[in-house]
């Protein structure tokens, strides 16, 4: 891929977020799920970190070796067409120096952009504002310098910090705090997972400097409600593996059944 190309497709992955119009992104693991999907129709192709790392024998929190997920992500841009961003967690690195470097691998095998959490792997507690705007702040320099239209995804975990029924205003607030200092740093878009509450996923995508981006989750609201509400992005993160291997568990299962049953009866 040229660098033409890339930067196309970066700039094609920008316009694809449009409030009330939200890109719906399947998310998948391999280069064989990306094909699948983006023969169902897609529009872009995102991984989820979640599934990456149980399709490989890992646990998600940067479990997964950063050399296996560059080459997964390698593979997955080579399968298809479409604009590739990459959930890379929290940038695999302690220091906004290491960071940096994590998202050069990632453009440098044709990523357009990257998903960028704002909470510690190991323990999921919250890096302070000013910490995970400097980490955004060197991605977006990074980009510049490879001169690819780069698309951060700037995730927050603010609503994974308690159960969706005790969400409310205070954790909007703040999640609008983080969206204008993200913004600020170079941010394209901010990720609220976690977040299902209609009335206030309205309050944060009116209130929000970039475009939202909700995850589906069993009491997500219908894409519908989530458009009319403003959403720019609807992302399914591990759903769509885990439906996967239940349909393939289920197969084997019933085929399983199948090829025993008649030895089953045979010695009984």
């Amino acid at each position: 891929m040229t660098t033409a190309d890339q930067a196309r497709k970066g700039e094609q992955l920008r316009a694809l977020h449009v409030p009330g119009k939200p890109l719906v992104l399947f998310n998948i693991w391999d280069a064989g799920s990306a094909k699948a999907v983006a023969t169902a129709g897609a529009k872009a192709i995102a991984t989820s970190s979640w599934s990456v790392a149980n399709a490989n024998g890992f646990s998600d929190g940067e479990q997964t070796p950063l050399t296996l997920a560059i080459e997964n992500l390698r593979r997955i841009v080579g399968a298809t067409e479409l604009p590739v961003t990459i959930d890379l967690e929290s940038g695999y690195g302690e220091t906004s120096d290491v960071v940096s470097e994590t998202i050069g691998l990632a453009i440098n095998v044709g990523a357009v952009g990257c998903n960028l959490e704002d909470s510690f792997p190991a323990d999921g507690k919250l890096r302070e504002i000013v910490d995970q705007a400097d980490r955004i702040r060197r991605v977006q320099k990074t980009a510049e310098a490879a001169k690819i239209p780069f698309f951060i995804n700037a995730r927050t975990d603010i609503f994974f910090r308690r159960p969706p029924e005790q969400h409310d205003d205070a954790m909007v607030v703040e999640a609008i705090k983080r969206g204008h200092a993200y913004a600020e740093a170079g941010a394209n878009g901010l990720f609220a997972p976690g977040l299902v509450n209609i009335n206030l996923i309205a309050r944060l995508a009116e209130a929000s400097p970039l475009p939202l981006n909700i995850m589906v989750d069993t009491a997500t609201p219908p894409l519908r409600a989530l458009a009319e509400r403003g959403v720019a992005r609807v992302s399914y993160g591990p759903r769509p593996y885990l439906m996967a291997m239940k349909a393939l568990e289920e197969e084997a299962r019933a085929t399983t059944r199948d090829a025993n049953g008649p030895a089953e009866l045979e010695h009984s």
